[in-house]
């Protein structure tokens, strides 16, 4: 695994872990952000402590995308690298200089 993998992947993690980074941000969808209060702590701590990567469900290893069922619906998290201004991708996601990661927790049906 490349240097640059491993620096994304550790930025990832901690953005993921509600470590943020400067150029962090987490935005909840509608059905998400309407949750009851224990719901939404719950949900927000499996994206917080997911671990379940693999091969499978994460190729280039940059830990950019989570699953999870918590009462009987199942959630989406992930992670996309935009420039600072979020106009267009991230130049360099391993160089959080220029890198702004925007963590999105979602129900499934949402995607």
């Amino acid at each position: 695994m490349s240097a640059s993998t491993l620096r994304i992947r550790l930025l990832n993690d901690q953005l993921g872990a509600f470590t943020f980074p400067p150029r962090g941000e987490m935005v909840l969808t509608r059905s998400v952000a309407d949750l009851p209060g224990d719901d939404l702590r719950e949900v927000l701590r499996q994206v917080r402590t997911f671990d379940d990567f693999s091969t499978d469900k994460d190729p280039h290893g940059e830990h950019v995308f989570g699953s999870f069922a918590h009462n009987g619906a199942r959630y989406f998290w992930k992670i996309d690298y935009y420039d600072r201004d979020k106009k267009y991708g991230s130049p360099d996601p391993a160089d959080p200089a220029v890198t702004c990661r925007v963590l999105t927790v979602m129900r499934a049906d949402e995607y």
